[in-house]
């Protein structure tokens, strides 16, 4: 008999590390099989949703995308992912948190539900790598990452839109006007932050470097990567993705859909590149399934998750190399 486990490892595999034998059509769909579970006893990295689109301005639907988003990770789960060669879960104990509850007919307690999601799961000493959901979640999950680490952090901000549109209104729920609270409040440092593939105006960018889509259209890639690097430094970083970086033709399934963006290749290159940069906490947000097609916004989303995983991988190896 073999000791491979096979099937629904979500459920069934004991162990933080390892990956078991799925088929990839059947089984416990949560994101690349990992445990689900609440235990963060030992965990490097707890994915989880936030299930929220009550702050967008355009087309619902996002509240859907952590589902999708695990249900799209299944043929990743497959393999090794491309082109990094290795089993992250080999070196990274990640597991499925499932989803932040909230009261969304309350509106006023969603902030304070995100935030006290977040801080369970930071004080364990896991990072955050969470889905959305609209985009506006990023902003209570800046709020406790900030509380968590004490002081103001970096932000890489892939995005159509600079979402620092001005709100002076505190309880208010927008998904583009989060980052003008956050810099007003000082949760991230305008200075060493950067905005990725942005094809939106806005009279003020609020100080923060803007590498517009034509921008890494005419310099690349590569080039992208260094300036990112250069801006953030080793500064700790924060990175948000909204889907809609991507081009519509890459990304449909999304709320706000803006013509000229990042093709996937394109995207999935700069986060690949982004291996000297200190992440603390990311997220992926703005999957919206009921626009989208043959599931191509979640299978983006999911690879652009996975990436994100092998680089905490590789961090966490290079840290005890170095010891």
């Amino acid at each position: 008999m073999s000791h491979v486990l096979h099937g629904d490892g979500a459920i069934r595999r004991n162990s933080l590390y390892g990956s078991s034998i799925e088929n990839t059509y059947a089984g416990v769909l949560s994101f690349m099989r990992r445990n689900y579970t609440r235990d963060l006893t030992s965990v490097d990295v707890a994915i989880s949703g936030i299930p929220l689109d009550l702050a967008t301005t355009f087309r619902p639907g996002a509240r859907l995308g952590p589902a999708a988003v695990r249900a799209a990770s299944v043929q990743l789960a497959e393999l090794k992912p491309y082109p990094w060669g290795f089993d992250p879960f080999d070196e990274l104990a990640v597991v499925d948190y499932g989803d932040c509850w909230f009261d969304a007919h309350n509106p006023l307690t969603i902030v304070p539900s995100i935030i006290e999601h977040a801080r369970t799961i930071l004080v364990s000493g896991a990072k955050m790598l969470t889905f959305g959901g609209d985009h506006f979640i990023t902003y209570p999950l800046l709020k406790a990452h900030v509380e968590h680490y004490g002081r103001p952090l970096s932000l890489i901000h892939f995005d159509a839109h600079c979402d620092t549109w001005p709100d002076d209104e505190p309880a208010s729920l927008n998904h583009g006007t989060m980052f003008y609270k956050a810099i007003k409040e000082g949760l991230i440092d305008p200075a060493r932050s950067v905005q990725v593939g942005i094809r939106t105006w806005n009279d003020d960018f609020m100080g923060m470097q803007v590498l517009d889509a034509q921008w890494v259209h005419t310099y690349g890639a590569a080039a992208a990567i260094q300036r990112i690097a250069q801006v953030v430094g080793d500064n700790a970083c924060y990175l948000t993705f909204d889907i809609d970086c991507l081009d519509p033709a890459f990304a449909p399934g999304t709320g706000t859909p803006v013509a000229g963006g990042l093709s996937s290749a394109q995207a999935l290159q700069i986060v690949r590149g982004l291996g000297a940069v200190n992440l603390v906490g990311m997220d992926v947000v703005e999957v919206s399934p009921p626009f989208d097609q043959s599931e191509i916004t979640a299978l983006a989303a999911a690879h652009i998750a996975v990436d994100l995983l092998c680089l905490l991988r590789n961090r966490k190896v290079a840290v005890r190399e170095a010891a």
